[in-house]
């Protein structure tokens, strides 16, 4: 009788499922205690997989912790292009949704759904250069987007001619960086509606 050869495929797949898995799961805990405020043991604990299936997929919990924030910039950028990409809306109004839906993600009960550079950007530069060079990175993008949907307004006529798109897109996002944090803090949103009133006297239309 000959014997059937392995579904590679489905092995995979169920490898990559389990690898989602731990990352999803990984991410809802460090939303809510930070990345030094989960342990290993908890980690494995709340996904339900042993030790070795965890480093079977993450040479380390550094190598680990770098995935994690490479999924979280993966996920956030594709938000980001839907949110700017958004064509029934003007270049100025898609900018200003994109920050109302910010201040509903920050004060949202599902901590998953608030920003990860708010919640470890100054934990992780001084923990691991390559999390901190991710998180950079991830940051570097956003701005781009942000400076290039500006350019779009002006081009379009929905935002007043500005002289620095990249500057203003620098200085709203780093505004948004601090209400939030802020906005933590105090257990209070009044920051973030502050962030708003600017942002919209920043972006002025035309």
């Amino acid at each position: 009788m000959k014997r059937q050869a392995p579904n590679t495929a489905s092995q995979d797949t169920a490898s990559q499922d389990t690898r989602s898995h731990i990352l999803t799961v990984g991410r809802r805990l460090t939303a809510t205690h930070g990345y030094r405020g989960v342990g290993l043991s908890e980690l494995l604990q709340a996904a339900s997989v042993p030790k070795g299936s965890f480093y079977h997929y993450f040479a380390s919990k550094e190598a680990y912790g770098c995935a994690l924030l490479t999924a979280f910039v993966e996920d956030y950028e594709k938000g980001l292009t839907r949110s700017l990409n958004d064509d029934s809306l003007s270049a100025r109004d898609r900018l200003l949704t994109y920050f109302e839906n910010w201040h509903a993600r920050q004060i949202s009960g599902n901590p998953e759904d608030r920003c990860l550079v708010v919640k470890l950007s100054a934990e992780v530069a001084d923990l691991s250069p390559d999390m901190s060079r991710i998180l950079q990175q991830g940051v570097a993008a956003i701005l781009r987007r942000l400076s290039q949907t500006l350019r779009d307004g002006v081009e379009g006529g929905s935002i007043a001619p500005l002289d620095d798109t990249d500057g203003l897109a620098e200085a709203i996002y780093h505004q948004w960086l601090g209400a939030s944090l802020l906005a933590g803090l105090s257990h209070d949103d009044a920051p973030l509606h502050s962030a708003m009133r600017m942002t919209g006297k920043m972006i002025p239309p035309a």
